[in-house]
């Protein structure tokens, strides 16, 4: 009985009604789509203004964030009021936790494609793919978990998995236990997805 009332119900709504915990559990994906969107609309608007901060044109920018040219001469507007920073550092041996994090998500993304290139599944593929969805952030607890779970596929030394990706794995494994705090003001978010991609484009010319 206790566990029966313990439900929130509407006030004022007839028996057998939704309850709200039954909505909460409903709409909880949906809350998850919502924010991941918001999340990467954030995320795409750090990265114009590194475009900008690399001197790329309006066009090219509007061409790679699929948007259209007056919304992008309004955000390019808005960030050359400022006095622009430095261009980042997009040199792959950075050590900070974020550009760490980053390396690790594209070389788990790695991972993910050669397994799957050779029939197999990959031990991190269902963490890679909640990642890409917004279920799974970067949170220490999600990327010790990350971590394991690369350690596990390249233990088992899959044949579609170059040596690269290895030393790719000791070298960010070893940054992560010893992070170095960096002078930036490149979001967190935005390293990672820089980190990412680079990491990403590296072990491809190595293959």
């Amino acid at each position: 009985m206790a566990g029966e009332e313990s439900e929130r119900h509407t006030p004022g709504a007839p028996a057998g009604a939704l309850t709200e915990e039954q909505a909460e559990r409903m709409l909880a994906s949906v809350n998850e789509v919502i924010r991941a969107g918001e999340e990467m609309r954030a995320l795409r608007a750090e990265m114009i203004k590194v475009f900008v901060r690399l001197g790329w044109t309006q066009d090219r920018i509007a061409r790679l964030t699929e948007m259209s040219q007056p919304a992008v001469s309004k955000q390019v507007a808005k960030y050359k009021q400022d006095e622009p920073p430095p261009p980042p550092d997009l040199s792959l041996d950075q050590h900070d936790t974020p550009w760490l994090e980053g390396r690790l998500w594209g070389l788990a993304e790695e991972i993910v494609e050669a397994v799957e290139a050779s029939k197999g599944v990959a031990h991190c593929a269902r963490h890679v793919h909640a990642v890409a969805r917004g279920k799974k952030r970067f949170t220490p607890q999600h990327v010790d978990e990350l971590r394991r779970l690369v350690e596990e596929d390249l233990r088992r030394r899959d044949p579609g998995l170059p040596r690269g990706f290895r030393d790719a794995y000791d070298r960010i494994s070893r940054g992560l236990d010893v992070p170095v705090r960096t002078a930036t003001t490149t979001p967190a978010s935005v390293r990672r997805a820089l980190a990412c991609q680079i990491q990403r484009d590296v072990l491809r010319h190595q293959s």
